[in-house]
């Protein structure tokens, strides 16, 4: 069994990543890695202990899955994405972004316009994600057409009003101030 070593929950990990021609990325706000950001120690139902942070710290249209294997972003949304079960090795911010392994408890808090990509996982990974309130859903996977009309569209893209993993006074809000 692998043992990670981990921050405190309230010690985020930030990484801005540049447009790399293909991946927009968000130019000002970075992505927001939160280690053992949701206490799943003993919880017998990690995904619910996830789904109902999320909820009651505003966030919804939640979703349980593993995250895509082919690169992609969203441009009218920010994303929260939390490990309930196993980890996954994700290349975050496009083909010269970084690789980050995320395991079970992890919350990381993508801002509209970051690429992300599974480039493997653990056969019992479960992924929950989550979306604030205000944006628009959308799948861009990095085409010309999508990235000449993406940087328009990020910046139209609201802050949330809470942190997903730790409500109205989580560390995002003085992260992402405008």
């Amino acid at each position: 069994m692998l043992t990670a070593i981990r921050q405190p929950a309230h010690a985020p990990v930030t990484h801005l990543f540049a447009d790399d021609g293909r991946i927009p990325n968000n130019p000002t706000l970075p992505l927001v890695l939160y280690r053992a950001g949701i206490d799943l120690i003993g919880s017998p139902d990690p995904e619910v202990r996830i789904e109902n942070t999320f909820a009651s710290n505003g966030w919804g249209d939640m979703w349980r899955n593993g995250i895509y294997p082919y690169v992609h972003y969203h441009s009218m949304i920010h994303e929260a994405m939390a490990i309930a079960r196993g980890r996954a090795k994700v290349r975050f911010g496009g083909e010269r972004g970084k690789v980050i392994d995320i395991i079970a408890g992890d919350v990381v808090v993508l801002p509209a316009g970051t690429g992300h990509q599974c480039l493997s996982h653990t056969p019992d990974l479960v992924v929950i994600g989550a979306y604030p309130p205000s944006g628009k859903y959308n799948l861009c996977r990095g085409t010309k057409a999508e990235h000449a009309k993406t940087p328009a569209l990020i910046r139209k893209v609201p802050l949330p009003a809470t942190d997903p993993a730790f409500g109205p006074e989580g560390p995002l809000l003085t992260l992402w101030q405008a």
